[in-house]
């Protein structure tokens, strides 16, 4: 376990963190995983996919219907995980079901679930120190395991689980992640790392040897790839998403982006 914890805390791969995770994980009995975690939401409640960072070692097809066909949008779990700090078994679902209280597009996914062998386990809400953060996983149980043994195993070993998989999160959070949108340039880092540093346009074009109109169109072409109407704001999402100030560029890893 120690040797593990160092290797999470000494690796500056994301994909390699990744594959320990899900290596550890497999030896509790989860053997899927899904995680995702967005560094900036504008509208609690109306976040945009295209800014999450989305990793996973479920079945490619599975992942294809799941995330690139958009029914993860209204997976009960992913919902749940969104507007709570914490862990639940997935028996919540079930019990929503039976109750008759799923959604048309709920249904759809647990359809999905049933035909992958997506059937018991647990996700995790993470706490993030930033209101605008929201990070999640969800633990898969490996095929033949009951919801029932899940929860025993959970009952077991719930709180080292927790911290596991708080330490992968806090270690993902503080690193450059790649959205779904397209990083930003070189240029563009440059100018708004200026704007936070106080600098207004003129300031930068002297600093970086160019016209006040070029660095307004790297301003602009920054906006434009951050999806955000003003210069304040593109400089506080690629702030949280770690693309300012940072040694390392994003990493393309992401499930989410476009091919």
């Amino acid at each position: 376990m120690l040797g593990y914890l160092e290797n999470i805390l000494l690796q500056d791969d994301i994909e390699k963190i990744w594959e320990l995770h899900c290596d550890l994980m497999a030896q509790y009995g989860f053997d899927r995983l899904i995680y995702g975690f967005m560094p900036f939401t504008s509208t609690p409640g109306h976040e945009d996919p295209a800014d999450a960072f989305v990793l996973s070692n479920h079945d490619p097809e599975y992942l294809k219907e799941f995330i690139k066909g958009n029914l993860f949008i209204h997976a009960p779990m992913v919902r749940w995980t969104t507007r709570n700090v914490g862990a639940c078994s997935w028996s919540w679902v079930q019990e929503r079901k039976r109750k008759g209280l799923l959604t048309p597009g709920e249904l759809k996914v647990l359809e999905l679930n049933q035909r992958y062998d997506v059937k018991a386990g647990v996700s995790i809400a993470f706490s993030d120190s930033s209101r605008r953060a929201k990070g999640g996983i969800g633990l898969c149980a490996e095929r033949g395991l009951s919801q029932e043994e899940v929860d025993e195993l959970w009952e077991r070993h719930g709180r080292e689980l927790i911290v596991l998989n708080s330490i992968l999160h806090l270690r993902i959070s503080t690193m450059p992640v790649m959205t779904a949108r397209r990083a930003l340039t070189d240029r563009q880092r440059q100018v708004l790392e200026w704007v936070a540093d106080g600098k207004t346009t003129a300031d930068i074009a002297t600093i970086m040897g160019l016209t006040n109109a070029t660095v307004e169109k790297h301003l602009r072409l920054a906006r434009e790839a951050l999806d955000v109407e003003t210069t304040a704001q593109a400089v506080v999402k690629a702030t949280l998403q770690k693309q300012l100030f940072s040694n390392r560029i994003p990493t393309s890893w992401n499930l989410l982006k476009e091919d």
